[in-house]
């Protein structure tokens, strides 16, 4: 009897302790799900194409603001990429993300909101603070392009010139090959191909006959 009590009780505490680890488990997935910007992004998204009514409207602000703060974080950080200069936007988008996260409190709890003329009243303030936000991000994104671009466009100058360069020195190249050549041409014998070369002819040998010249 104490032998099975005994096998009882650490049946029950092996029952314990696996719900208790897979409980951890969840949490910690759960955790990690949540802190997954792209993961969360997703999921509010779905529940703005689900829900209806001044709900939607209020996840549908939240989806452009989360929206407008990453494209925002895009900008600085391909600005940081560069390694050129983008001046006070990196503390700027700081503060503008900063303002960014308190509206986005202040949606979630709009959202939780069940008074209707209280979300008629408040919807169009949040809708209008959305707004400033994304206006704020545009213009921090066409500051990052210009600069981008104007190092692009002095890049690109300077490959054309080097360019340019380079294929006048190879056609000065190209012509002095030429011209050695035509001069190697001219100075050649021309011969057909397969004619034996020419040997000067014999001068034929005079003889004298001695008995022609005695007196």
């Amino acid at each position: 009897m104490e032998v099975l009590l005994g096998i009882f009780i650490a049946f029950l505490i092996f029952v314990a302790v696996a719900i208790t680890t897979v409980a951890l488990v969840v949490r910690a997935v759960y955790r990690r799900i949540r802190r997954n910007r792209a993961v969360a992004a997703t999921a509010l998204r779905t529940r703005a194409g689900f829900s209806h009514g001044p709900r939607r409207k209020v996840l549908a602000l939240r989806v452009r603001l989360g929206d407008t703060l990453d494209s925002g974080q895009a900008a600085i950080d391909l600005a940081a990429q560069s390694g050129g200069g983008h001046g006070e936007l990196p503390r700027l988008f700081r503060r503008i993300k900063t303002e960014g996260e308190a509206l986005g409190l202040q949606l979630r709890l709009l959202e939780s909101e069940t008074d209707q003329a209280v979300l008629a009243a408040e919807l169009p303030l949040a809708a209008d603070r959305v707004d400033q936000v994304a206006g704020l991000v545009r213009r921090l994104r066409s500051a990052v392009a210009s600069g981008l671009s104007g190092s692009t466009d002095d890049t690109l100058s300077a490959l054309h010139a080097d360019m340019e360069r380079e294929v006048a020195a190879l056609a000065v190249g190209v012509d002095e090959l030429q011209r050695l050549n035509r001069r190697e041409e001219r100075v050649a014998p021309t011969r057909p191909p397969g004619h034996p070369q020419s040997t000067p002819a014999r001068r034929p040998r005079q003889t004298f006959d001695l008995k022609e010249t005695r007196p």
